[in-house]
């Protein structure tokens, strides 16, 4: 699956629990599925912190819809 790599202007930062809310996922799923290539990765805002670019996880979300979308039309 491809993500944006580039933010969009006005875009903005998602932290975890906005993310975890907006996509069903956990903590320990996100970060697996971002080191496995299957989810956006997070980008570092400090040194204890870090978020999401909302593009990329709206693609990513787009992505998901998409896929269902195909799969339903093949059946």
């Amino acid at each position: 699956m491809e993500h944006a790599t580039q933010a969009r202007k006005g875009d903005c930062i998602l932290r975890l629990p906005e993310v975890e809310k907006r996509t069903g996922l956990r903590r320990a799923t996100i970060y697996r599925r971002a080191g496995e290539g299957t989810f956006p990765k997070p980008v570092r805002l400090g040194p204890n912190s870090t978020g999401w670019l909302e593009s990329e996880i709206d693609g990513f979300l787009a992505g998901l819809a998409a896929e269902r979308n195909a799969q339903a039309g093949m059946q």
